[in-house]
């Protein structure tokens, strides 16, 4: 079962959803107040349903929000960013070396954000 952590940072409040093996599946932008970022984590929860838009290939068809963006960074690594209904950017994922892994991430996030546990911990 995968749970959603959230800490303080030196900066504001972020999270990180955390598979059931501990690994870190995805993780949010820094949050000014802990409220708004439990908030990003219930928006993760609501929109983690979208289809995967794979900008890695040419695509014509639209994919629309919610969406999985798929995309390969500067470095050649795989990641991919889970946007919400108005567009917005909620999580982002480690980089991955095959495109098969970052796939994988996004099935991961969303067979454990809808009924994961929220843990807060300090700093």
């Amino acid at each position: 079962m995968g749970k959603f952590v959230v800490k303080q940072t030196a900066t504001g409040f972020k999270f990180d959803l955390k598979a059931g093996n501990g690994e870190v599946i995805a993780t949010s932008e820094i949050y000014t107040t802990e409220a708004a970022c439990m908030n990003g984590v219930e928006s993760v929860k609501k929109n983690c349903v979208g289809e995967v838009d794979d900008l890695t290939v040419e695509s014509t068809a639209e994919v629309k929000h919610p969406k999985f963006e798929l995309y390969e960074d500067k470095a050649g690594e795989f990641r991919f960013r889970l946007k919400a209904r108005n567009g917005e950017v909620i999580a982002t994922s480690e980089g991955y070396k095959a495109k098969a892994g970052a796939l994988n991430g996004i099935e991961s996030v969303k067979k454990n954000a809808p009924e994961a546990e929220v843990e807060k911990v300090e700093g």
